[in-house]
């Protein structure tokens, strides 16, 4: 496993913590909101919200697929950030002209 693999594990794991973290602290009335029935309504809903995506995240982190905005077509790799590439030589190169 390379670094960046590392990396991405740890935050995937740190992540679903925060998540069902934030679940029980939501289902314990933590943060003492009104107990009226509008906000207990409320924080049950947010509970189970931030339990069933901590899950989610969970079953992916397990699954491997953690990719946190970093898609891209691993066949055309190479082409993915030539363009990019290609745009910073030639400014580097118009800058050492000048």
């Amino acid at each position: 496993m390379g670094v960046n693999q590392g990396i991405k594990m740890f935050f995937g794991i740190f992540m679903v913590l925060v998540y069902l973290g934030m679940a029980v602290l939501m289902a314990i009335n933590f943060f003492d909101w009104s107990e009226t029935s509008l906000w207990k309504t409320v924080r049950w809903l947010f509970a189970g919200l931030f339990a069933v995506y901590g899950i989610y995240r969970g079953y992916r982190e397990i699954k491997g697929e953690h990719s946190y905005g970093m898609r891209y077509d691993e066949e055309n790799d190479d082409t993915h950030y030539t363009t990019y590439v290609k745009s910073v030589n030639q400014t580097k190169n118009n800058d050492e002209k000048d």
